[in-house]
């Protein structure tokens, strides 16, 4: 036994530190063994059985800045308040005396900022003669590699978060659908509540019948609204959907629509927010719902803001990082054009269906001996309007020609290469040319001017002097004839290539007028079924039963109940033409 060495020290394995056979002496040990220690980067402490520190090295003592030997005697709250160490994984050790492994968490203020620091803690109980000494734990700080998978973790996050907006945002041409599918994504993913508000393109002040907005205020209509559960009363208070709201002009979010940039607003003071709110009135709402933090986003289209993306966090939810502000950056890139594609769509609708509407104007019976009853009906909110039309036009000697067509495709240029149809059979019916006759020249003649649409088109030459009607038809589908005895049939038609085609090849078919009956023309909205074969179409219409003497106008309304069912996915124009008792 070495001199002035306790017997503890040589159990302790003070002796064996360099090997049995070492030539230093057990004091020149243990200064090497206080050297580790010491000077190790790794934090070490020694605790007693109550959890106070026995011994701190300077590695660990750095992490807080003060002296080792002002934490003895300390309890690890005492000593090391910004550290999270899991005393009950200590306590148990002391237990069992089964070493156990931890993850340690601490905040530090670096330069002003505060930053979290991890560490990797190995605890074992120190035992000696007289039982158990207290724990040794040593550190090993992972700061780095755990950020770097956290960040790893935040952009699977974010590339996960994006993926589903490809599939969520954007399902439909509809704006408000649009603005609806972004915010019930982002909550409560991103954010506790999420608003879309819109610049409305056209003068939003007559339509809502309000006063002008003050000058330099940022009128903005709010499109989509969602929040957590805890946070939806706040809508009724805040905004609902489809309502306006006026910004001051120090707004954040006015401020977002001039500059097209992005607001970040973590716990801002109330100072602050009386000055950025859309009125002062809200911080009151702001903080009794506990919403400390704010991220403001222009939704930009074609260089231009078109709206706001607001995200808000409350109550325990962690204010915005910096990842947080690129994924809602990215996210409000892809809205935005959906937005804007809704808008352009929504905006050409409006556009062709007005033209349709100007240009389709409800026929007037162009002799007295004919009934007529005409029905136009849109599609839905998606562009699918333009190609549809009929008319009515009056002939000599008491005969009237009916005509029914379909440009292929929508839009505003549908709309307008039917008036070109519509306008040319006109033209031609006025020389006294027969129905196909009027077709051949059609055919050619559009063909020639080089009309972008071919379009399907069926003619009716209804002769009340000679009693007969006349078809001719240019690869449109077969009429309905409701007969006087209330039976229903399709008039099989020799049909010939659209116009537009130069092809030709139209043939006439003639049958004589019925007293009573009911000639119903009418474009393929009326029949088609996404995915059902045509000829199931055309027999579910041959299976009506309307009844012949009813009021015409009651009739046409009969048969669009009976086969249309909503949403309309493609124009429907009608039109029902009955000789009046008596005529020719």
């Amino acid at each position: 036994m070495h001199d002035d060495v306790d017997p503890a020290d040589e159990e302790f394995g003070v002796g064996g530190l360099l090997g049995a056979d070492s030539r230093l002496s057990v004091r020149a040990r243990l200064r090497l063994l206080r050297r580790v220690l010491e000077q190790t980067a790794a934090p070490i402490c020694i605790l007693d059985p109550e959890l106070r520190h026995l011994y701190v090295n300077p590695a660990l003592a750095r992490i807080d800045g003060r002296p080792a030997s002002e934490h003895v005697g300390l309890a690890i709250a005492e000593s090391f308040p910004g550290l999270d160490v899991p005393e009950d994984v200590l306590r148990a050790v002391l237990a069992d005396g089964i070493a156990r492994e931890a993850t340690i968490t601490g905040v530090r203020v670096v330069d002003g900022v505060p930053q979290t620091r991890w560490w990797h803690a190995a605890y074992h109980r120190l035992d000696d003669r007289d039982g158990v000494f207290g724990i040794v734990g040593i550190l090993m700080e992972v700061t780095e590699s755990r950020r770097t998978r956290l960040a790893l973790d935040q952009a699977h996050r974010r590339l996960a978060l994006l993926d589903r907006a490809a599939l969520e945002i954007g399902t439909t041409l509809d704006i408000d659908t649009t603005c609806r599918e972004l915010v019930d994504l982002l909550v409560p993913v991103l954010a506790d509540v999420v608003g879309v508000e819109l610049v409305e393109p056209a003068d939003p002040d007559q339509q809502v019948g309000r006063p002008r907005p003050a000058p330099d205020t940022v009128r903005l209509r709010r499109a989509a609204w969602s929040s957590i559960p805890e946070l939806r009363y706040l809508s009724a208070i805040l905004g609902r959907p489809g309502e306006h709201i006026d910004y001051q002009p120090g707004a954040d979010v006015a401020r977002v629509v001039r500059t097209g940039c992005t607001v970040v607003d973590n716990r801002p003071s109330d100072e602050r927010l009386r000055a950025t709110a859309p009125d002062a009135s809200r911080v009151a709402v702001y903080r009794e719902a506990a919403m400390h933090s704010a991220l403001l986003v222009p939704l930009i289209a074609r260089g231009e803001a078109i709206g706001t993306l607001s995200l808000v966090r409350a109550g325990d939810s962690p204010t915005f990082t910096e990842d947080d502000v690129e994924t809602a950056r990215d996210l409000a890139h892809r809205a935005a054009t959906c937005v804007d594609n809704a808008r352009r769509y929504s905006r050409e609708h409006s556009v062709a269906l007005a033209l349709q509407r100007a240009l389709l104007a409800r026929p007037k019976a162009p002799h007295p001996d004919i009934e007529l009853a005409t029905r136009y009906l849109p599609a839905g909110r998606s562009v699918e309007v333009g190609g549809d039309w009929f008319d009515a036009i009056a002939l000599p000697h008491g005969r009237t020609l009916l005509a029914v067509g379909d440009v292929m495709g929508h839009g505003v240029q549908a709309a307008v290469d039917m008036s070109h149809y519509r306008a040319l059979l006109r033209v031609l019916a006025a020389g006294g040319l027969s129905p196909e006759e009027i077709l051949a020249r059609a055919d050619r003649m559009s063909e020639e001017a080089g009309l972008e649409r071919v379009a399907t088109c069926l003619l009716v030459l209804v002769d009340p002097g000679a009693g007969v009607s006349t078809f001719a038809n240019a690869g449109h589908l077969p009429p309905l004839l409701v007969e006087a005895d209330g039976g229903t049939r399709l008039v099989e038609l020799p049909t010939g290539p659209p116009l537009g085609t130069g092809c030709g090849g139209y043939a006439a078919y003639v049958r004589p007028n019925v007293p009573g009956s009911v000639l119903v023309l009418y474009t393929d909205g009326l029949v088609e079924r996404r995915d059902e074969d045509i000829d199931v179409s055309l027999a579910r219409l041959a299976a009506l039963r309307p009844v012949p003497a009813a009021p015409l106008e009651a009739l046409v309304d009969t048969i669009l109940d009976r086969l249309v069912v909503p949403p309309v996915e493609d124009d429907i124009a009608v039109m029902a033409a009955r000789q009046v008792p008596g005529a020719g």
